[in-house]
């Protein structure tokens, strides 16, 4: 763990007023998320249960938290109103962790966990549970009697999974260690029910993440079992892209079904995209590019580019463009591709450095002529612009792959191993 990453107690949080971007409160924590984790890892914090002034208890994920300072929690200001309801894989640190008994390590001694630290990991949103606070003693009326001592989480025994069984949360806790590409792999050779099992325990941005590099029958498969809300959540932390290619393969009116059920902003992106024809520049692209406007600066930039859920081809460079600065945009004026965003100082305006040479393509472009462009400049991604010049969306090298292998090509990669086996074995 790097010197300086931020620590808190897990006390100093309960009740917490819960702060959008603005500075207007939106609730207050009343617990915290965890999953326990294999290989004497430590559990890892999913995110907050945040009361509403409603009342109602929603579940807010870490990697939507900016910040957590002086009592207080700020958001990105993105908040799935659904009610927060818990998971078989899912632990609550203030409910399960506080006043449990649990042993030392070292000399076997039984102790009370008083208060639990949770650590940010460096350059990253992700957090882990790091220390605990615990009293040694019996516990009970007597237990303010014992020694309080602070101690590393892997110093106490009891909040680990057992590596042997066959259960869910160990197989959850298993594929956390994998890339989606595997976890994906993992999955389309489970049983059908093995499968909606573990899906149901995944978390939804994982599940997102996953289903992502599922084959479409394996996909549909897996948000037809899921809970009408559920899929609705797993379908908005999808890319929009991908998430409209598996909701075209839904009949009509499951499809719409679902999306009504999903934020407005996210069906508007997916059915914009539906509007499209599949195997043109329009149905490839993504509705979410890095976009700046003219007055954004190079540490501007830069600071968008680190974003961690970026996939690289994305990160590779930002479109700047007139306001509004969401797609479809204001006028688009050009590309900045990051290796130029590394040559000029940090208080540069993009403006300046904007490459308006290459012309953008038309939605309706081709698949054949996006890969040509793509081969031709050396590029990872490239614009999709409208007739009033206003940015819909980029497509990406990965995306085109996708649609120019055979339709097959998960699956004859998921198998293609067994069966070259048994063509040897022949």
């Amino acid at each position: 763990m790097a010197a300086g990453a931020p620590r808190v107690f897990v006390s100093h949080l309960a009740g917490a007023p819960v702060f959008d971007p603005n500075g207007d409160q939106v609730g207050r924590v009343r617990d915290l998320v965890a999953m326990l984790r294999l290989g004497g890892r430590p559990p890892r914090l999913l995110g907050l249960v945040v009361e509403m002034f409603t009342r109602r208890r929603i579940f807010l994920p870490m990697t939507r938290v900016t910040g957590i300072e002086s009592g207080q929690v700020i958001t990105t200001g993105v908040v799935n109103m659904r009610r927060f309801e818990r998971r078989p894989t899912e632990r609550l640190v203030l409910g399960d962790f506080l006043d449990r008994r649990v042993r030392l390590v070292e000399t076997g001694e039984e102790v009370t966990v008083l208060d639990v630290a949770i650590q940010q990991l460096p350059a990253r949103r992700d957090w882990e549970i790091d220390k605990y606070f615990v009293r040694k003693g019996k516990g009970g009326a007597l237990r303010r009697k014992g020694e309080t001592l602070t101690v590393e989480w892997s110093a106490v025994s009891g909040f680990s999974l057992e590596e042997d069984g066959q259960g869910t949360e160990s197989l959850v806790a298993t594929f956390e260690q994998l890339r989606p590409t595997d976890v994906a792999n993992a999955l389309h050779h489970l049983s059908p029910k093995r499968r909606a099992e573990v899906a149901a325990a995944l978390d939804d941005d994982r599940l997102a993440d996953v289903l992502e590099e599922l084959p479409g029958d394996d996909q549909v498969e897996i948000i037809g079992k899921l809970a009408e809300e559920r899929a609705a959540d797993v379908l908005e932390a999808m890319d929009p892209d991908d998430a409209a290619d598996l909701l075209a393969e839904l009949p009509e009116v499951e499809k719409e079904r679902l999306l009504t059920l999903m934020r407005p902003g996210d069906a508007a992106d997916v059915r914009r995209l539906m509007s499209y024809e599949e195997r043109t520049a329009g149905g490839l692209m993504t509705t979410e590019p890095i976009i700046l406007r003219p007055d954004a600066t190079v540490a501007d930039a830069l600071a968008r580019v680190r974003q961690a859920d970026l996939s690289p081809a994305l990160a590779a460079q930002v479109y700047v463009c007139r306001s509004p600065d969401e797609t479809p945009t204001g006028k688009y004026l050009g590309t900045v591709h990051f290796q130029r965003l590394l040559r000029d100082p940090p208080y540069a305006l993009v403006s300046s450095i904007v490459d308006s040479d290459l012309v953008p393509l038309a939605p309706d472009t081709p698949l054949p002529a996006v890969t040509s462009y793509l081969a031709a400049y050396n590029l990872v991604s490239v614009p999709v612009v409208d007739e009033s010049g206003s940015l819909l969306g980029a497509v990406t090298v990965d995306d085109v792959l996708d649609h120019l292998l055979p339709e097959d090509w998960r699956e004859t990669d998921f198998h293609g191993e067994e069966e070259e086996e048994a063509a040897h074995g022949q």
